[in-house]
């Protein structure tokens, strides 16, 4: 049995994973959902003070809380921020790090180090729109949801987030600290060529890492995978919590 931590991203909550946690279970896995404060059911929360280090907080509290040990731990797109930090916090409760269409953050970076152009937007979103402090949800992005009723349902579970957790940087204690780990990057390769050519012009590190050490994985799907395809991501994800001797679970 393997322990899966699973990590949204930004303005998501633990409600993105709803299709995919009973498919992880029925395969005989406990799974943690854990909402970050300030997004989701934990909106009433949201503050100017909520930060990366907030949300680096609430994971590594759940893990040490629940007494987890070698965790499966995957971040979803901002999520991979509050992941690193988490496994530089608790470095002996992890066991496998998963980065799921997400960039690998280093010592020092934050979502606007690694997207300046994007985070710039969020800026003047915040100044005009958001007391200087909130970006609201983006109204014309549906993260790859264009099926109903699941682009509804995003478009409608999708909450405010703080400035400050786009702009503040990592702090690592030990900068090398994803190369000690078993690691997975996933890339969601449904989003189209604009985007795939927006991100090798504009935004770089955001593609699959190329240093020795990766299992590197793609799915056809956009960026919200655990909402249009999770059986294909849960199969990727028993894939590294149980690199041997794992059941397909079927497509529907």
């Amino acid at each position: 049995m393997s322990t899966y931590v699973l990590v949204h991203g930004a303005w998501h909550g633990a409600w993105c994973w709803k299709k995919l946690t009973p498919l992880l279970e029925s395969a005989g896995h406990r799974v943690f959902t854990p909402t970050l404060t300030g997004l989701g059911e934990c909106a009433d929360l949201l503050s100017p003070d909520v930060g990366l280090s907030t949300h680096i907080a609430d994971v590594g509290a759940l893990i040490e809380r629940e007494r987890l040990s070698d965790v499966v731990l995957v971040g979803h797109s901002y999520g991979g921020m509050v992941i690193t930090g988490t496994v530089d916090r608790v470095p002996d409760r992890i066991g496998h790090l998963v980065y799921l269409d997400t960039f690998v953050p280093r010592d020092g970076d934050s979502m606007q180090s690694v997207a300046p152009i994007v985070v710039g937007v969020f800026r003047i979103e915040a100044r005009l729109h958001g007391d200087g402090w909130r970006v609201d949800p983006p109204t014309r992005e549906d993260f790859g949801v264009s099926q109903e009723p699941d682009r509804s349902w995003v478009r409608r579970s999708l909450t405010a987030q703080s400035l400050k957790s786009f702009v503040e940087p990592l702090r690592l204690t030990d900068s090398e600290i994803v190369s000690r780990f078993r690691r997975t990057h996933i890339y969601c390769a449904g989003r189209g060529h604009l985007v795939s050519l927006v991100q090798r012009t504009f935004m770089p590190r955001t593609l699959p890492p190329r240093e020795p050490g990766w299992r590197l994985r793609r799915l056809r799907a956009g960026h919200d995978c655990m909402i249009t395809d999770p059986p294909a991501l849960a199969n990727l994800l028993l894939e590294a919590g149980s690199p041997t001797d794992t059941k397909a679970i079927p497509r529907r």
